[in-house]
């Protein structure tokens, strides 16, 4: 059993299908199970839908006619619009027309993840209607009768053991068995979800509990690499990682991993590789137990639009275990993602990401027992086996105002001068 997993971007239209049938048939897989996330950009606009119904109910039908009108031109491309394929397809999306009007609930994550993951059942229905159109006998699953979770919405835990037992139930050996990523089901048989880029560790826990040969997370990238193209002009493909180093690296804020991805296939021993849907005919990067990196070299990761914030008493005493203990029970209460923790006698400092936008409250509350200062607007560079060189051309991004280092990683925060674009 081999587990595959094709992310939106391999799948954005028309030609992505057909490409990802393509690999099917170049991997001559006859015993798979094949993940597929939402087409394209579409979680963002299922997204948007789900805010309609939830605070703008006079945007509900432009919202859902967006995605209506996205998946019938990938249709119309693909299918005979009287065939049975594109019926099949349709079928979906009115069933996702009728949930919207019907939804009465005003909790956002319930809400989020019984619409959202119409993506994924839209999606794999398409992908598994085109493979059997092109002569590709496959199983279309519904993944919700096979993981199961508990009910916290958008970011739900598995129920390992009744899990494995759906699995290998419903996964047909032999055969290529198309399933949706991202999204399962609890006790109560309300659509959860894993966690956004949830689809990766999807993968996982079938590979997990079909004892997989392997995994190959197919992305529109080489591999893994030592940087992202995105932020850095010169990238190097890193052939072999351990499922250690990965793990460093997610932790570290990678996206090329998915952070929950690694733990099940490293328990099993199970290779994970990254390879290029638009390249497949090269290996790309194989996850496993063995050395840290092959070759070795520093590898960098950025992650953008930061805060740096220095957290000192008002009377000079030292910062102890009690201090520590309150400030982060705030950055709990406010949603605030710790990247960086540096203290010393009288002061904390921390960088962290403000994507709930709760930083503004956080410094209210706790500003009646600390003094803080703050800066906005700065980039947490991470090296990992790092050298001279490499910490000498992040420096020269702008001016750096905090830096921790250890034996492996170096982390400096930095304010940029421009919009500066590393070189490596």
């Amino acid at each position: 059993m081999q587990v595959f997993k094709f992310g939106g971007a391999s799948v954005k239209d028309a030609e992505g299908v057909k490409n990802l049938v393509k690999i099917l048939q170049q991997e001559k897989l006859i015993n798979c199970v094949v993940v597929v996330s939402a087409m394209g950009k579409m979680t963002n606009a299922f997204e948007a839908l789900v805010n309609a119904i939830l605070y703008n109910p006079e945007e509900k039908k432009k919202a859902f006619n967006y995605i209506k009108n996205f998946h019938e031109e990938i249709l119309s491309k693909l299918f005979d619009p009287s065939s049975q394929e594109y019926q099949t397809v349709n079928e979906l999306l009115d069933e996702l027309y009728i949930k919207i009007q019907q939804i009465n609930s005003k909790d956002y994550d319930f809400v989020y993840d019984q619409i959202v993951g119409y993506g994924e059942l839209l999606s794999t229905k398409i992908v598994s209607e085109y493979l059997n159109q092109s002569g590709v006998k496959n199983q279309w699953l519904d993944v919700r009768d096979c993981i199961k979770t508990d009910s916290t919405y958008r970011d739900a835990n598995v129920l390992w053991e009744e899990t494995e037992k759906n699995i290998q139930k419903n996964i047909s050996i032999g055969k290529i068995n198309i399933v949706q990523g991202f999204i399962a089901a609890d006790e109560k048989r309300n659509t959860t979800t894993l966690g956004r880029e949830g689809s990766d560790y999807t993968a996982g826990v079938f590979a997990y509990c079909l004892d997989a040969k392997n995994v190959t997370i197919w992305k529109d990238v080489a591999g893994v690499l030592n940087a992202d193209p995105r932020a850095f002009k010169e990238t190097k493909l890193l052939k072999k990682i351990s499922y250690e180093e990965a793990i460093e690296m997610a932790f570290y804020g990678a996206s090329v991993i998915h952070p929950k991805t690694i733990q099940p296939l490293q328990s099993k021993n199970i290779s994970l590789f990254v390879r290029s849907f638009k390249n497949p005919k090269t290996q790309g990067t194989e996850v496993t137990r063995g050395a840290a990196l092959e070759p070795m070299m520093p590898c960098f990761i950025v992650k953008k639009n930061q805060i740096l914030v220095s957290i000192a008493t008002k009377d000079f005493s030292f910062i102890v275990e009690n201090n520590i203990s309150e400030i982060f029970q705030l950055l709990h209460d406010f949603q605030l993602k710790t990247s960086l923790i540096q203290n010393s006698a009288i002061s904390f400092s921390i960088c962290v990401d403000n994507k709930f936008h709760q930083f503004d409250n956080f410094v209210e509350a706790i500003q009646s027992h600390y003094k803080v200062d703050f800066v906005k607007e700065v980039d947490l560079y991470t090296i990992r086996h790092f050298n001279t060189e490499s910490i000498k051309e992040i420096e020269l991004v702008g001016k750096p105002l905090l830096t921790q280092v250890n034996k492996e990683t170096k982390q400096i925060v930095i304010k940029p001068s421009d919009s500066h674009k590393s070189n490596f």
